[in-house]
This record gives C-alpha cells, sequence and structure tokens, in this order.
C-alpha cells in the first residue's frame, strides 16, 4: 500500500543531446534526479525507468534500481505505466512521476501530490506554486486554475486567469498558480489514464494533463510556497544548474533536517 516514485529518462531531447547523461556537479543529471527524490524520504521505493542501456548502466553503477522500458512511448506516463504493470510493483497504491530533467523540484510539491492520492482525495494528483502575474504571458510556463476544493479547472499556457478589469488586480494575485510538472496517480487511474486516445485539447496545448481532465478525471493540486522547479532543456540551462547545484543541495539537506 505504499509510494512508488518512477523517474521517467529517454535520450531523445534535441535541444540538449543525451540529456540524461549530461553532467550536473560532476554526475549524470538522471543520477542527480534520483539522488534528489531519495532524499525526501516521501516514498517507499525509488526508481528509473527508460529505453537505453547507457541511462541504465549510469543509474545502477551509483546502487540505483533501474527498469528497462519500451522505446515505443510517447509520453512518461505511459512509460511510467509499463513500470506500475510489472509484478514486482503491484503493491504500491500510489505511483508518483518525477521528470528526469528536474533536479531542482521541491519536497512540498512531490508529497503534496502523492498525498492528495496516497489519502484518496483525488484519482490523481499534481502540484503548483504561487507566482506573480509576468507568469502570465510566458507560454514557456503552464498555468493552472483551480476550485475551491483544490480540484484543477484547467491547464493552460496561456494568460489564465485572464485579467479583464484591473481592478481586480488583487484577486488575480490569489489566484495565479504556476504549473509543477509531478504527477500522483493511483493504480485505478494511471491506467484509465494510458487507455484514453489523444484529446484535442492536449495536441493544441501540448499538454499531456488535459487528456484526463478532459475525460472527467479529477486531477488535485497541491499548492506549495516552494519555488517553481527549473527544469534543464539547454545548454545555457546545464550551465546554471550548475552554477547552482552545491549549495542548492546543501539548503535541501538543512530544511530537510
Amino acid at each position: 500500500m505504499g509510494t512508488l516514485v518512477v523517474i521517467p529518462a529517454r535520450l531523445g531531447a534535441m535541444r540538449l543531446p543525451r540529456k540524461p547523461l549530461r553532467l550536473l556537479s560532476g554526475l549524470p543529471l538522471i543520477v542527480r534526479v534520483w539522488q534528489r527524490i531519495s532524499q525526501m524520504n516521501v516514498a517507499d521505493a525509488v526508481v528509473v525507468a527508460t529505453d537505453d542501456d547507457s541511462v541504465a548502466s549510469a543509474v545502477r553503477a551509483v546502487g540505483a534500481e533501474c527498469v528497462m522500458t519500451s522505446d515505443k512511448h510517447s509520453s512518461g506516463t505511459e512509460r511510467v505505466a509499463e513500470v506500475a504493470s510489472q509484478p514486482r510493483f503491484s503493491g504500491y497504491r500510489t505511483i508518483v512521476n518525477v521528470q528526469g530533467d528536474e533536479p531542482f523540484i521541491g519536497r512540498g510539491a512531490v508529497k503534496g501530490a502523492a498525498e492528495l492520492v496516497s489519502t484518496g482525495k483525488f484519482p490523481l494528483g499534481t502540484a503548483a506554486s504561487r507566482a506573480s502575474k509576468e507568469i502570465l504571458d510566458t507560454p514557456s510556463l503552464v498555468k493552472v486554475v483551480i476550485a475551491d476544493d483544490g480540484r484543477a479547472m484547467y491547464f493552460s499556457r496561456a494568460p489564465i486567469p485572464y485579467l479583464r478589469d484591473h481592478a481586480d488586480a488583487r484577486k488575480l494575485a490569489e489566484r495565479t498558480l504556476q504549473h509543477i510538472g509531478v504527477y500522483a496517480y493511483s493504480r485505478e487511474a494511471l491506467t484509465e489514464w494510458v487507455s484514453l486516445p489523444p484529446h484535442p485539447l492536449e495536441e493544441i496545448e501540448r499538454l499531456e494533463q488535459l487528456r484526463p481532465l478532459a475525460a472527467g478525471l479529477p486531477i488535485g493540486v497541491a499548492v506549495t510556497s516552494e519555488e517553481p522547479a527549473s527544469g534543464i532543456d539547454t545548454e545555457e540551462d546545464l550551465e546554471r544548474a550548475n552554477a547552482r547545484w552545491d549549495a542548492f543541495m546543501t539548503g535541501a539537506v538543512t530544511n530537510a533536517g
């Protein structure tokens, strides 16, 4: 009845070739993400899922568990579902998907998303952080609007909610939320998610979470005060990540203690 975190990793990134194996403070990026999640103590097991032998070798060299998966998957959720379907992982009732290029993700986001599912409040969980209105005009940053019960109403790259009247600026400040790309699933909801066909909204926005949302699967959103994680997609992102990694981990260990 525990929680399993799966970190999907593939080598197919175009902007940063061989991304999982690029070095962050001397170790492959995927290893750093595994270390980060393992240090959080929010899961009963943490595994890396990949379709590449070189990624598997890199993570197994530091003692991480790695599962080889199909090279036909079109999303991280599909790769996570393959891992969760294996008999040796059948005892885990909450499955969490942490992206393999987000070593700076906060503990509150991962723990919050997982608890929304493990407590039975929602079949699916994710996280968001309060942000300034400047994110509304940045399509690369995904926004989410939530209902009063914490359920996601919609995710978008567009500016949501839209400020029609500047007299409501204070209300907008309270509702501006930046999505954090972590997903938690009940076993049943994960199976249903990957059985659904791609949805037009998902294809328009290029946001896979719109598939279950459009199908009526509720997604709970844990709102955290943590700074949204910075993904690593370019050479410049990797350079910045290397510049801040050691100080970040020192602070993370101190906060965890």
